[in-house]
């Protein structure tokens, strides 16, 4: 019997079948994805092979197939492990805030390398848009023209008005969609009106801190009334890279690993070398100040940083 993983808790997975049924699960043994050392050996949107128990209520996984493709990140507690965020998805939707709470541009950057490494399309949805002042809207302008000339097709909207939520329906329609983003973006709030019976716990952001509650504890897929279908995730606090060569990094920022082509060197780090036409890119403006930061700080990734404070 085969189905579709479309809820993990952590201890017990929900699966449905090609027949529509589901069915609680457990792993079947202590088998681990081989070349992957994760501390969830199934993720929700993986296709799996199930046993069901002699009750009929419980059911055993007995086989994984072959994932096309995941979103991955460094474990909060192991720090040789990795954590599969969601498997086979047609995109990632990174939701993103300007203020309360500031989502950092070396967040952003970090979740489009590891998604551009595993070759996963990443749209990028700029929420809360009823709370920003003058300077934050010319800002928002800015970035988004900044990430659109990458490659990455943007959105702004507002969770509490629900202007520009047409726009995200679009583009998530018929797409198996990842939701990701800081805790306190308001992505509870954005899955409840895409999807209204997901009926997703929200909370208050914290006034001392400007921060978000992690509200969701675990991941789970819903359908979409158009077609198609959300994968919501806890809150990430960091987004540390994994199973990634520092010689590598370069390669996961579209501009960077582009104009790298033109260096002398072609084993160049765009930190010092002579003929570097990424740091000639950088000083003429045509690579960002903030995305050639954001290089920077995963090239020295292999030392332990804040930004592998991951949370749930």
């Amino acid at each position: 019997m085969q189905g579709t993983v479309i809820r993990n808790t952590g201890s017990w997975y929900v699966v449905r079948t090609d027949d529509d049924q589901l069915f609680d699960c457990k792993v079947k043994g202590n088998f681990r994805l081989q070349g992957i050392r994760s501390t969830n050996p199934v993720a929700v949107g993986d296709r799996v092979t199930l046993v069901p128990d002699t009750n009929g209520n419980t059911a055993f996984i007995s086989h994984i197939e072959e994932r096309r493709n995941y979103i991955i990140r460094k474990a909060s507690n192991l720090s040789k492990q990795s954590h599969i965020i969601a498997a086979n998805i047609d995109q990632a939707a990174l939701i993103v805030t300007l203020s309360h709470p500031e989502t950092s541009t070396t967040f952003i950057d970090r979740f489009l390398a590891s998604a551009e490494a595993y070759r996963v399309p990443t749209i990028l949805i700029f929420n809360k848009t009823d709370l920003y002042d003058e300077d934050e809207l010319r800002y928002l302008t800015a970035i988004r023209a900044l990430y659109e000339s990458l490659g990455h097709p943007c959105f702004s909207c507002s969770g509490k008005t629900g202007e520009g939520l047409q726009g995200v329906r679009e583009a998530c329609k018929d797409k198996i969609t990842l939701l990701s983003g800081n805790s306190g973006v308001g992505k509870s709030t954005l899955l409840n009106l895409l999807v209204p019976e997901a009926d997703a716990r929200t909370a208050e952001i914290s006034q001392a801190h400007d921060a978000g509650m992690h509200t969701t504890t675990f991941s789970q897929m819903y359908d979409l009334p158009s077609g198609g279908a959300i994968i919501d995730t806890p809150g990430i606090k960091g987004f540390g890279t994994f199973d990634m060569e520092r010689t590598e990094v370069s390669h996961y920022f579209r501009e960077i690993f582009q104009i790298g082509q033109e260096c002398r060197f072609s084993d160049c780090t765009h930190t010092r070398e002579p003929g570097c036409a990424v740091l000639k890119a950088v000083e003429e403006h045509r690579i960002a100040q903030s995305r050639f930061n954001s290089y920077l700080s995963m090239l020295e990734d292999k030392e332990e940083s804040k930004y592998r404070q991951e949370s749930y």
